[in-house]
């Protein structure tokens, strides 16, 4: 494996210039395979090098040929008159390992890879794969690819790509940066967010990441001043850790993400595994992930350059309060909906800017949606009031105005310029979005006025959205990194000893005793007070009640003695091969409302801890919340809120509300746990917690713990 890339965007403190800056920054390039056909994969390269002009010595190379598209061609990297800083390799297989070892030998510090034939090809591909990475270890060669389409940087004008979709589109130097595990999709979203009129600086695709993977150019990309937003396509995540790290990079920067992770559906997971021999891990957990971070994950092409646009022409910003002008109440409505589909509340205008409104357009309906009606077509300085009493008096923190085809009719194009412009003059920091159908000449100049632009008007509150989440996700503190693993001993746990240990980590668990026999359960149902539970206690019997091994609501000392000798009886009989240590005997549970709380070691973000609705709801509903772990305070209220059956927590059909505090406190323990015992963890789950009456704490029924 090679060593961890510097993700600081820079030099290292050794010296040692970070793998993607490596490529993007090189200042001459070997392109090994170079070929005369310009269609073909090296000549593509060769002539794209050209095309942009790339203003570094590039070196053909070929042992085949003398010359090639008119240019001297070398026969290896020996023969060159300096060593160049990037090597581009499109070759055979085989042939690419020979030419890393000369990257290698010669002193070459990046190559790309653009070759296939690897791991993504199977057991002789990975070998080869193997070989190769190891010769470029040796050598202190960083590698991208192979199997990838390149990169590029286009403020430099240095494509070390063959993407067909730049085939003539050379891109426009800007505030996007893409990374793309998939060579395809990232050519194709450079293309289409030039289209867009987004200008693309860097494209890094990343293939089957031996060496940099989307982590390490996710990061460089997020230290680089120049980069306002980066574009993500991801199959899978090899390393957590490293890509947790980038995330934490991008937040401290403000540095909007916008990530398309595929594989939420089986089949699409199946693919994702075998298109890049990637891992692809729980869909919910990455979820969890990227939602603390403040990564927008996008489900369309569509959607990420919506928000790429958004990011780009504007600022993420916190505040959900929106307030709508528009010229047709019908669509109001829908702009409306749309904001409470999105997460976005449109509150109704103070009374007194409702009297300043109607003072001034009388026929208007003032309270939020503001429908200036058709009417004011023929009088748009009624546009510009409205936009000032909303912006000076509705306390909104972001405005969305529609105006149809208006800016497409000669008769109405200039005076709604010149009305909009007018009545938003004092907007400040506040986001101003238009939606209306234009020319793409009038669209760019609303923009260079900082306006943002949408046809559709669900996509214009969706951008809003995005950016007040994106916004709020930079303004909340992110935990600090995991602090040092402890051991956890590495075997069976029963559930005395697994409450036990949850107790200690702060965990609120009933008064409990183990008993060798009837007698002393009896004993323990005296001292403890009736009614009691009895349950058998057995580290390898973990679903109880399946073997009959539990007993409710025992109220006297022969109940408790019959009930002890039943359980027993019903676990031998149903688990012959359980070991049992006793009967466990702890009082009835106060009545509360039931909840789960849980955590477990995933295989490439680490702890993640699960909180959700206990019995039917979490196992039919699946009303449940992730967050990586440890969560803090704040954080463990949050995921309570974001439960779909949260009311049941504030109290229905009389009952007064439950003590969501002691909830939180209870997550925030279990994640702490989870964390702490990182390395030697399986799982754990509390199961169920009652949650009491708001000020009497909550009470672990049952737990598991599971080591590795």
């Amino acid at each position: 494996m090679a060593a961890q890339a510097d993700t600081s965007g820079g030099d290292t403190s050794g010296g040692e210039l970070s793998g993607v800056a490596a490529v993007l920054e090189a200042r001459s390039v070997a392109l090994v395979g170079a070929s005369d056909n310009r269609a073909g994969v090296a000549g593509r390269v060769l002539r794209y090098l050209r095309d942009w002009g790339f203003a570094g010595p590039v070196y053909p190379v070929n042992p085949r040929r003398t010359e090639v598209q008119g240019e001297r061609c070398w026969p290896s990297l020996a023969a060159l008159p300096e060593v160049p800083e990037l090597a581009v390799i499109a070759v055979p297989a085989q042939a690419a390992v020979q030419a890393v070892r000369e990257c290698a030998e010669q002193g070459v510090r990046a190559a790309v890879i653009l070759s296939a034939g690897f791991a993504e090809a199977g057991a002789d591909g990975a070998r080869l794969q193997e070989e190769m990475m190891a010769a470029a270890r040796a050598g202190g060669v960083r590698v991208l690819g192979p199997n990838c389409i390149g990169a590029f940087n286009s403020g430099a004008g240095l494509p070390a790509t063959f993407a067909t979709a730049l085939d003539g589109a050379i891109p426009t130097p800007g505030g996007v940066g893409i990374v793309s595990q998939s060579g395809a999709y990232g050519a194709h979203l450079a293309y289409l967010a030039g289209e867009r009129g987004l200008g693309v600086r860097y494209l890094v695709t990343t293939g089957n990441e031996p060496d940099i993977d989307l982590a390490e150019a996710l990061a460089w990309m997020a230290g680089r001043p120049e980069i306002e937003v980066v574009l993500v396509y991801a199959e899978g995540v090899k390393n957590g850790p490293r890509f947790l790290e980038a995330l934490r990079v991008a937040h401290a920067a403000r540095k909007p993400v916008v990530m398309v992770k595929v594989g939420r559906s089986d089949v699409g997971a199946e693919a994702a595994r075998s298109h890049t021999a990637a891992l692809t891990g729980s869909d919910e957990v990455y979820d969890a992930v990227l939602a603390r971070y403040g990564v927008y994950r996008a489900t369309s092409t569509e959607e990420q350059l919506d928000i790429a646009y958004a990011c780009a022409l504007a600022r993420p910003r916190a505040g959900d309060r929106l307030g709508i002008v528009t010229v047709s109440g019908g669509v109001g409505i829908q702009l409306a909906d749309a904001a409470e589909r999105h997460g976005l509340a449109v509150p109704p205008m103070p009374a007194h800017a409702r009297r300043a409104v109607l003072d001034l357009i009388p026929y208007a309906s003032a309270t939020n949606p503001v429908d200036c009606t058709a009417q004011a077509l023929t009088h748009m300085d009624v546009f510009v009031a409205a936009w000032k009493v909303m912006l000076a008096d509705g306390g909104f923190d972001a405005l969305i105005g529609f105006f149809t085809t208006m800016p497409l009719s000669q008769n109405f194009a200039s005076a709604l310029r010149e009305s909009i412009e007018a009545g938003t003059a004092d907007r400040g920091e506040r986001l101003v979005v238009l939606s209306f159908v234009a020319t793409p000449d009038t669209v760019r100049e609303y923009e260079k006025s900082g306006f943002l632009v949408f046809e559709d008007t669900d996509r214009a509150v969706r951008a809003v959205a995005a950016l007040a989440q994106l916004g709020a996700a930079f303004d909340r503190p992110l935990p600090p990194p995991e602090a040092e693993a402890e051991p956890l001993q590495r075997r069976a746990y029963t559930e005395i000893e697994a409450t036990s240990l949850l107790a200690a980590a702060g965990v609120s668990v009933l008064p409990q005793r183990l008993a060798a026999d009837a007698d002393a359960a009896v004993a323990a149902a005296a001292e403890l007070g009736v009614p009691v539970a009895l349950k058998i206690v057995s580290a390898d019997i973990v679903h109880k009640s399946d073997v009959g091994g539990v007993a409710l609501g025992l109220a006297d000392p022969g109940a408790v003695r019959s009930a002890h000798d039943a359980v027993l009886a019903a676990a031998r009989a149903n688990a012959p091969d359980a070991r049992i240590d006793g009967v466990l005997v702890t009082p009835m549970a106060p009545r509360g409302v039931e909840a789960i709380v849980g955590a477990r070691i995933d295989p490439v973000f680490g702890p993640v801890v699960a909180l959700g609705l206990g019995g039917v709801f979490v196992e039919v509903l699946r009303d449940v919340v992730l967050r990586p772990a440890p969560v803090s305070r704040d954080e463990a209220a949050a995921m309570v809120e974001e439960l779909r059956g949260a009311a049941l927590f504030a109290g229905v059909r009389g009952a007064g509300p439950a003590d969501v505090g002691a909830l939180a406190d209870a997550v925030v323990s279990v994640s702490e746990f989870a964390a702490r015992h990182r390395e030697d963890l399986s799982s754990v789950e509390v199961n169920p917690l009652v949650v009491l009456p708001d000020g009497q704490g909550c009470r672990a029924l049952d737990a598991v713990v599971e080591t590795r």
